[in-house]
């Protein structure tokens, strides 16, 4: 009897779960993403090629909701219907029909922990190289609909163009503002041009016919003929150095280790600025303490060291927003068969405003504190920690019932 239970209650939350999943997961991707990536002017065929790096990310959010819905659906119901007091009734402990949603949730969570992992070290860098490389259609839309385009958020570095009409490909009368890493731009104003993704370079090159240039106070001139100019996007394409990358970017399986060599390079610093404080003060040049290059070196030790810290609390970020599931399963089961009401939504709202409020907020609270240095790594666990206390209170209540 207890074996054909756990089947029944199994499969009952693995059904309502694959369908949820399903629908939740492609309301993010069609509302959330699609949305976003429409606004900033991708085709049909770049969407397409994002899809595999949007889905990661996607599934992030929609495990924790949909374990929880599928758990408060199964047990809300049961527990409306009667199936919950006849299974006591027949001497079966209610923690018994409990089981399965905690082995459905335990079993889920690593799955959550490593899609949690693939979306930031492998779901956003895709995004954003997919994006980089339909940069030239992107452009080429916005000067047909608005005669004007800007590339980046970055002020000291991209590319902006201005035209009289685009007829075809062909620019007409463009005006190219081109900003480069020393914040030098480059003014270009052609009769006509046109922009070309050279895959081979993996780069963007601008073509252009009778252009004048300016580059910065010093340089004027005139090219009569054809001429091209690369357009610099920046690294976002190149593969980042470990050491580059931000603490959200690196894989999990890497943290510890890129932990460890941030750490050496921490002591570096610390050794560097001591040496360049020691010798100030045996020059008597005690200005240069406070000022220059050892204001310099004190502010790149604060960076590195927060580096560090950033790199020790990611890996518990990951793992406790990926065990929320079961976490969330943990007070959201015993909740629904006190609700006793067979109300989808209505049992989902009723579990899910309360875990809402009492976790996220606590989640976001640890993580930054971490972030900062105020409490230690596995802070970000606090949320968590009240989950566990409010789903023992919970399920003592359910041996009661």
């Amino acid at each position: 009897m207890p074996t054909r239970l756990t089947r029944y209650v199994l499969i009952e939350i693995l059904k309502i779960f694959t369908v949820s999943l399903i629908a939740l997961t492609l309301l993010i991707l069609l509302i959330g993403v699609g949305r976003e990536l429409l606004r900033q002017g991708l085709g049909p065929l770049a969407i397409l090629q994002l899809l595999p790096f949007v889905l990661p990310i996607a599934l992030q959010f929609s495990f924790p909701a949909t374990a929880l819905f599928s758990v408060c659906c199964v047990y809300g119901r049961m527990a409306a219907d009667g199936e919950v007091a006849t299974v006591k009734a027949s001497g079966i402990s209610p923690l018994k029909i409990l089981q399965p949603a905690f082995i459905f949730a335990a079993l889920l969570s690593p799955i959550a922990v490593y899609v949690s992992d693939l979306a930031v070290s492998w779901g956003r860098p895709g995004i954003q190289r997919v994006v980089l490389m339909s940069i030239e259609d992107v452009t080429y839309r916005y000067l047909k609909n608005q005669r004007y385009y800007k590339s980046g958020r970055d002020p000291s570095r991209g590319f902006s163009i201005h035209v009289e009409n685009v007829v075809g490909r062909k620019m007409i009368r463009p005006t190219v503002s081109i900003k480069g890493g020393s914040n030098d731009t480059i003014k270009l104003s052609a009769l006509e041009g046109e922009l070309r993704w050279d895959r081979a370079s993996e780069q963007l090159v601008l073509y252009v016919v009778d252009t004048q240039i300016e580059a910065g106070s010093n340089f004027r001139g005139i090219i009569p003929d054809q001429g091209e100019f690369p357009i610099p996007l920046g690294n976002a394409l190149k593969a980042k150095k470990l050491s580059d990358q931000s603490p959200s970017e690196v894989p999990l399986n890497l943290l510890g280790r890129e932990s460890v060599a941030q750490d050496n390079r921490n002591h570096i610093a610390v050794g560097e600025v001591a040496a360049h404080t020691g010798f100030s003060i045996m020059t008597c040049r005690l200005d240069q303490i406070a000022d220059g290059k050892g204001k310099q070196l004190e502010e790149e030790l604060r960076r590195k060291r927060k580096r560090l810290i950033r790199l020790q609390t990611e890996p518990w970020r990951r793992w406790a927003w990926g065990f929320s599931c079961l976490f969330f399963v943990f007070v959201g089961a015993p909740l629904a068969m006190i609700a006793k009401t067979s109300d989808y939504w209505s049992t989902f709202g009723l579990c899910f405003l309360p875990t809402l409020l009492a976790y996220y907020p606590l989640f976001i609270f640890g993580l930054e504190q971490a972030k900062d240095g105020n409490l230690p790594p596995y802070g970000v666990w606090m949320g968590n920690a009240i989950m566990v206390m409010i789903g023992t209170i919970l399920i003592t209540r359910v041996r009661r019932y």
